[in-house]
Formats: structure tokens, C-alpha cells, sequence
């Protein structure tokens, strides 16, 4: 996902520069090419030779340092990078750039680079806290700086608040959000449905299928890296929320009508990728119990329809998206769904071909508009989602 991207790592003089050395490591998985610059006080804290082994690449530290090809080091990786996180920033650092100070490699590289600039900041609470600290991290912003905020918890010197240097996990996920795609999505609002709905028989049993919603979680996530402002209504799954994207967790079908239907006119691509129950048990049934079968006689009505709601709805400029998942006419299905529900596109699959349906991680899918029909052959539900989106734009 980061492969030919440029990375910088900025380490400066705290006891969690431990910490970046795994996040070096996560970020060289993804191939990226990452160059880490220290600060002389953060060496006291970690060796730079631990990030010259992890990234195969010099840990650079002294500005006048003349063991390296000629050119002027922090200029030359200012321009090639794509983005530059420090992490941990301290106080002392945070003071420096917001008012233009370059007294080392890593401050001097930060003012001359031009990508996103990510500030992770790394202290006690009261230093935190402190009025001072705080306008600088201000001034930052107004520099268009990204300022994350720090985590809360126990602190190296033992006080507990505010200070702790966010998980490596979560300064991942910022860099490959800012990253991995080109932003074509930028300014555009989302929203995507994924996963079952469940409707209540009684307060133990319920009605559903067997989507996992990892299809509509991918189509989430990749609008989201592709710059998009993104909503995931969401029924009832066990796949970890995705960063970044807004996550409406729904149970019945109802529930899901109700939030899309309300925030549709605010949408500019709805894309419906949960698998709704068709029916629910009606407010009025009739259930026979037979003791010795245990059988059970219960009637059924039709769950409310929201792809027909957003087509008879849908305003001027709007895309909409839909799925059709048959076992047999698929594509035949899948067009007469396209026109009745007065939908933009319709994404086609057969469960019963080999690596489609649910619960895998890749798909085969058939993406069909009103002029043209593309097959795609079996790839990852990720890989699909771009090409959805790709298709979309």
C-alpha cells in the first residue's frame, strides 16, 4: 500500500522514541522507504543504529555529518518526501518550529519541506498543558501543521493525564491516510451501508443471513484513504471500526432505512452494500406451538426497500450504487435491478463461484451501468472497492 512512498521519521528527546522503531518497522512491511532523523538528545534514549537495521537506510542526525553522497541531505529529502511525522515532538522541538528555529538535521529538514508535516507531541501533562506549549502547538496549525492530539495515560515520570505519545498503530493509520491514494475523492461526502440487518422474532431469536459486511468495510475504507468524508452504517458484524470513517451501528432494517434515508440529500455517492433481511416478522403474527416439535408458525411482511426509496429520491448530481448477490441469472437480475431501482451502477456476483460471497477476503464481481459491463476477475474485496470507486468517478 506504501510502496514508492517516502517517509521521514523525526525523533526527538523523549522516552518514547522507543516506540518508533516498531513503527519504522510497520511502515517498512508496507515497502515504504523510510528515513529517520534524530535530534543529538533523542540518541540518548534509543541507538541510531536500531533504525539503520530496521530501514536499511542511515539514521541521520548531525547537519555537517560529510559521510554521505554529495548533496545537501535534509533539501534533497525535503523534496523527494511525502510526508513527515515527528514523533515524539517535544516541548522543546514543538518551541522551534512554530517559530522558524533550524539548529539541527531535523529542524532544518522540517522547514524545508513542502509535504504534510504531522506533529505527535510527547510530555508531562503539566509541560502539556502549559499555556506556552500550547500556543506554539496553535501557531503549528495556523503553519498547516497537523497537531495530534497526545494520549492520556500513566507517563514515564508516573503522573497520569494528558502527554502519553499516541500508539504506533494510530500513527500508522495517519500516515497511510495521508499517503497510500491519491486524494480524487477529496471534498466528496460518502456513505456506505455494509453487513446484515437482524429482525426480532422475540427477545431471544431473530432473523438474518450470513454477510459478514466485509465488502461495504472495504468500499468505506478506500473512499476514506481516497479523501472522501465517509459514513458506514453498519449492522452487526465483528470487523474492527475502520479509522477516519464515521460508523453508524444499526441492527433491523428499519433502523437502516431510517439514518439513510434522512442523511440522503446530504450525500454525494451512496453505495448499499449490506445485505438487508428481506422480511421481518409482522407486528401482527400468529405462532403455533406444538411441544412435542417445537415447530413454530410465524407470519412474514416485507422489510422496507431503500434502494427503491434512494432512486425515487435521488437528487440532481447524486451517484447511486447498488449490489445484487444471486446464485443463478446474475447479470440478467442484476440489470432488471439497475432499472427498477433507477440506480447509477449495480455491482453483480454469484455466491456460488469460487472466491465470492461472504465471509472471504476477495471477490469476483461483474460492474454494470446503463452502457457498459465489466468483469473483473477474482481479487481482493479492496481491490474491488477501488475499482468500484475508480468506476464511480
Amino acid at each position: 500500500m506504501l510502496k514508492g512512498k517516502t517517509i521521514i521519521l523525526g525523533i526527538t528527546g523523549s522516552i518514547a522514541a522507543y516506540k518508533i522503531a516498531n513503527l519504522a518497522s510497520m511502515l517498512v512491511k508496507q515497502q515504504a522507504e523510510v528515513h529517520v532523523m534524530m535530534t543529538q538528545n533523542a540518541t540518548n534514549f534509543i541507538n541510531p543504529i536500531t533504525f539503520e537495521t530496521l530501514t536499511n537506510r542511515r539514521c541521520l542526525v548531525d547537519t555537517f555529518d560529510r559521510n554521505f553522497q554529495y548533496n545537501v541531505e535534509h533539501v534533497a529529502l525535503a523534496k523527494k518526501a511525502d510526508i513527515i511525522l515527528i514523533a515524539p515532538a517535544t516541548a522543546n522541538v514543538i518551541a522551534k518550529m512554530a517559530n522558524g528555529l533550524a539548529d539541527d538535521m531535523l529542524t532544518t529538514t522540517v522547514l524545508a519541506c513542502t509535504c504534510k508535516k504531522i506533529v505527535a507531541p510527547a510530555m508531562n501533562t503539566r509541560m502539556y498543558h502549559n499555556q506556552i506549549v500550547q500556543d506554539n502547538l496553535k501557531k503549528l496549525r495556523a503553519y498547516d501543521f497537523e497537531v495530534l492530539a497526545a494520549d492520556t495515560g500513566i507517563l514515564a515520570c508516573g503522573d497520569e493525564g494528558e502527554g502519553k505519545l499516541l500508539p504506533e498503530q494510530v500513527l500508522f493509520d495517519y500516515i497511510v491516510k495521508e499517503t497510500a491514494f491519491p486524494k480524487d475523492l477529496k471534498g466528496k461526502k460518502v456513505l456506505v451501508t455494509a453487513g446484515p440487518t437482524r429482525e426480532a422474532i422475540d427477545p431471544v431469536r431473530y432473523l438474518t443471513n450470513h454477510s459478514t459486511g466485509k465488502m461495504g468495510y472495504a468500499i468505506a475504507k478506500m473512499a476514506m484513504l481516497r479523501g472522501a468524508e465517509v459514513i458506514l452504517v453498519s449492522g452487526q458484524t465483528h470487523i474492527s471500526k475502520t479509522p477516519f470513517v464515521k460508523v453508524v451501528e444499526v441492527t433491523s432494517a428499519q433502523e437502516m432505512y431510517d439514518y439513510v434515508t434522512t442523511h440522503q440529500k446530504e450525500q454525494d455517492i451512496i453505495i448499499k452494500a449490506a445485505a438487508v433481511a428481506d422480511y421481518r416478522p409482522a407486528s401482527i403474527r400468529k405462532e403455533k406451538m406444538k411441544k412435542s416439535t417445537g415447530e413454530v408458525s410465524i407470519e412474514l411482511e416485507k422489510t422496507k426497500d431503500i434502494l427503491q426509496y434512494l432512486g425515487e429520491h435521488k437528487r440532481a448530481g447524486q451517484i447511486l450504487c447498488g449490489f445484487a448477490m444471486e446464485t443463478e441469472h446474475v447479470l440478467e437480475y442484476a440489470r432488471e435491478k439497475l432499472k427498477k431501482k433507477k440506480l447509477d451502477m449495480i455491482v453483480a456476483n454469484n455466491v456460488k463461484v469460487d472466491g465470492a460471497g461472504f465471509g472471504t477476503d476477495t471477490n469476483v464481481v461483474t460492474i454494470i451501468t446503463k452502457g457498459s459491463e465489466i468483469e473483473l476477475e477474482k481479487m481482493s474485496k479492496e481491490e474491488v472497492a477501488n475499482v468500484i470507486l475508480d468506476n464511480l468517478i
